[in-house]
């Protein structure tokens, strides 16, 4: 198989105030024709710096050190701005990661991929026209004549990403590069766009590079692997020999920190419920500009759970499935219409503000975006302690309570001085631990709280509630669309599909033996599902030395 594209011995130098001297040391590639090359690692390895300078879109200040990138017999790094532009698109497509940040929100979709041949090509306008249906045909959008007249805030996420996907292959590149192209979507959207550029890639016979930090998708579209560690190329080779005998300690331990579909031993928990909810529904009224009508959004419907005390409760379901809203009824950040949400004998859906403020810290919840949810403006010291003080406890007493949860999420107490911006996002998921723990809470709701993090991460993160969990009779309820993420740290699992529980058992029997057609559909799309990671010796702790 030839070579399309060569990257040979590239350095990338960052600027002279970064935490290191080089994005990228020394890395050596080859991209070979009509092949699906993923780059892996975790955040900050270069993988989307390996991108970046192949397209020409270093960020300023930083610079192509060294190297060469050859394609088409010329050093893309000698080429002109204006040389690059002719290229871009034309000959080497790139899909985003996030196409909502990279679709303009004031043009609409057909517009927007119609440049492509607006730049590029001579064709008029009804050429145009009919290349941009065609496209948004083969990417499979449903109704594309409307899809093409709509904006991007219009579609939903997968669609979105599909538009960037006939965008990207508009012009019929020789080179598709694929920038963490599925991270953000549901576990079925994400096969059907895994399968939509596997099957673009064999008819059109495009090279992609895919970038990915998900060994599951690697192992369900790779035909060859790069691993990269600090910006450097640690080890490659081809998919099936690469995920079933990776030879380099960091690859082993980032396979090891993959976690299993299938769920481990039945753990005993206590026959005795500390959180139930009875019929809680909760309905989104939306008005219509200059309109009498309101859109009626049932987000949750009729939902009836248990948590038993000790025990994980898991909730999985696509987007707009109602998950994070029900989580939010349960603490109270929003007022469920009608229902019980009944902790220990205490309905906490009919409390007074006044009450519930008592019962709060009782049940404590942990948001998916970690930065977010962490006031820049404040010491995180400060922001671990505010909740006792708050409830009255001394401040002296509360600061030294937190400087003890910072040891135990495995954080030197010293960091309670430092803003959240000088900490990873995995330090920062560990304070927002640190944070619900201070009040000492009974039951704690986390929504999402791993599916940010890089796999080895995700997985300390997972180790470190499962000790919390044991630690301190913690009771669980949390929140994923992972379905291997569940299956690992749940005890039961509620399905929830357009605001409804469809499906609720053992974790165990739900992984095993699903019975609703729904359930079986997200567990047929996990991506990588018939590969199970090896028995490697490396641990995830490994990768942060």
């Amino acid at each position: 198989m030839s070579t399309i594209l060569s990257i040979d011995q590239l350095s990338v130098r960052l600027p002279a105030d970064a935490d290191r001297s080089h994005a990228l040391k020394g890395v050596s590639l080859e991209l070979r024709c009509n092949e699906i090359l993923c780059v892996v690692g975790e955040s900050g390895s270069g993988k989307s710096m390996t991108a970046s300078a192949i397209l020409g879109l270093l960020p300023e200040r930083v610079r192509a050190e060294s190297g060469s990138i050859n394609f088409g017999g010329r050093n893309l790094l000698d080429l002109s701005d204006s040389e690059l532009r002719q290229i871009r698109g034309a000959q080497i497509g790139m899909i985003f990661q996030e196409p909502m940040t990279a679709l303009n929100p004031l043009r609409s979709i057909g517009d927007q991929i119609g440049e492509m041949f607006r730049t590029h090509t001579k064709l008029g306008q009804k050429e145009i026209a009919a290349r941009v249906q065609s496209l948004l045909t083969d990417v499979q959008i449903p109704d594309p004549q409307a899809a093409a007249r709509a904006y991007p805030h219009e579609l939903s996420g997968g669609q979105r990403q599909r538009a960037m996907i006939a965008m990207a292959l508009a012009l019929e590149p020789a080179i598709l590069i694929a920038d963490e192209p599925t991270t953000a979507l549901d576990v079925t959207t994400q096969a059907q766009i895994l399968k939509l550029i596997r099957e673009l890639q064999r008819r059109k016979g495009t090279a992609v590079l895919f970038i990915t930090h998900d060994f599951g998708v690697v192992a369900e579209i790779a035909d060859r692997v790069a691993v990269m560690q600090h910006g450097e190329l640690v080890e490659q080779g081809v998919a099936d020999e690469l995920l079933n005998r990776p030879q380099h300690p960091y690859t082993r331990a980032l396979i090891a920190a993959v976690p299993s579909l299938t769920p481990p031993a039945v753990r005993h928990v206590s026959d005795e419920t500390i959180l139930s909810l009875h019929g809680v529904n909760k309905i989104y009224r939306k008005g219509v500009l200059f309109s009498r009508h309101k859109r009626v959004t049932h987000a949750v419907r009729d939902v009836s759970l248990a948590l038993p005390k000790g025990g994980t409760l898991g909730i999985v379901g696509e987007s707009g499935s109602g998950k994070s809203t029900l989580a939010r009824c349960i603490v109270r950040l929003l007022d469920p219409d009608s229902g019980h949400i009944a902790f220990e004998g205490v309905d906490l859906a009919t409390l007074s503000r006044k009450a519930l403020r008592q019962h709060a810290k009782h049940v404590q919840m942990v948001f998916q975006d970690p930065y977010g949810s962490l006031n820049p403006r404040h010491r995180v010291g400060e922001l671990v302690a505010q909740g006792p003080i708050v409830h009255g406890t001394p401040r002296h007493e509360a600061l030294a309570r937190a400087r003890e949860l910072f040891l135990l999420v495995g954080l030197e107490p010293e960091a309670m001085q430092r803003y959240p911006h000088e900490f990873s996002g995995g330090q920062r998921q560990r304070i927002c631990l640190a944070r619900a723990l201070a009040l000492e809470p009974r039951v704690l709701v986390a929504d999402e709280p791993v599916s940010a993090l890089d796999v080895s991460v995700q997985a300390q993160v997972l180790e470190l509630l499962a000790k919390l969990r044991q630690q301190f009779g913690l009771s669980l309820l949390f929140i994923t669309h992972d379905l291997r993420v569940a299956a690992q740290i749940c005890d039961h699992i509620a399905v929830m599909k357009d605001g409804v529980v469809v499906e609720h058992g053992p974790a165990s029997r739900v992984f095993a033996a699903p019975e609703h057609p729904y359930t079986r559909a997200l567990l047929a799309a996990v991506p990588g599902r018939h590969w199970t990671p090896p028995s490697v010796t490396a641990t995830p702790e490994r990768i942060a030395a």
